[in-house]
C-alpha cells in the first residue's frame, strides 16, 4: 500500500482529478473527494451514492445530452468507456475532462463501473483544432459510426471470428483516418 500512497502525488501531477464507482442496477455513482469537487461541484458529496445528474452536475450544457446518452449506452452494454467533455466551475471557467473506465460484472453478478476523471485542459489550450470540431456532438454520422464499430469490434473480440475482427479493425482504422483528415483540413 505504500507504493500506491507514494503514487498519488504523481497521479495528481498527471491530471488525475478523482475516481468513480457505479452500481449500475441502483443507478448511483460514488465519487472520491476530487471527483465530487470537480464533477458534482461539492466535495462534501464524496462517498455518497449519487444519481447521474448530481454526480455530473457540472457538465457543460452543450456536452450534457450526448455525454449522458453515451453513459446510458455504456451502462446497458458494459465494457470499456471513454469520453472527453467539458465541465464548468462555479466561477464559469471551462475545464476539459477525460472519463475512462469500464463496466463489468462484479463478484456477485451485478454490473459495476469503475473509472477515473483526468483533467486534459492543458492539451486543449491553443490546440489549433477548430472549436466546431471540439464541440461536435454525437449527432455527427461519423462519430455514430465510430461508436457502433467499436461496439461491434468489442463483441467480435470475444468470439472465434478472426475474419470479422479483421474487417471491423479495418473499418475502425478507416474511420479514424477520416476523422484525422478533418482535424488537419
Amino acid at each position: 500500500m505504500v507504493a500506491l500512497t507514494a503514487a498519488i502525488p504523481a497521479l495528481r501531477a498527471a491530471g488525475l482529478i478523482g475516481i468513480w464507482n457505479t452500481d449500475i442496477a441502483a443507478g448511483r455513482s460514488v465519487l472520491d473527494e476530487g471527483a465530487a469537487a470537480v464533477m458534482a461541484g461539492n466535495a462534501a458529496l464524496a462517498g455518497q451514492p449519487l444519481p447521474l445528474e448530481t454526480a455530473l452536475g457540472r457538465i457543460h450544457p452543450d456536452d450534457r445530452d450526448w455525454l449522458f446518452g453515451q453513459i446510458r449506452q455504456a451502462r446497458r452494454t458494459g465494457g470499456p468507456f471513454s469520453a472527453e467533455f467539458r465541465v464548468l466551475s462555479e466561477e464559469g471557467n471551462v475545464r476539459w475532462i477525460l472519463n475512462r473506465g469500464t463496466i463489468s460484472q462484479n463478484e456477485s453478478g451485478g454490473m459495476q463501473g469503475l473509472g477515473a476523471y483526468i483533467d486534459t485542459t492543458v492539451g486543449h489550450r491553443n490546440s489549433g483544432i477548430p472549436a466546431a470540431l471540439l464541440t461536435q456532438g454525437i449527432e455527427d454520422p461519423l462519430f455514430v459510426a465510430a461508436d457502433r464499430c467499436i461496439e461491434a469490434h468489442t463483441a467480435l473480440m470475444q468470439g472465434d471470428h478472426a475474419d470479422l475482427r479483421d474487417l471491423s479493425e479495418l473499418l475502425l482504422t478507416s474511420i479514424g483516418r477520416t476523422l484525422a483528415r478533418r482535424l488537419e483540413g
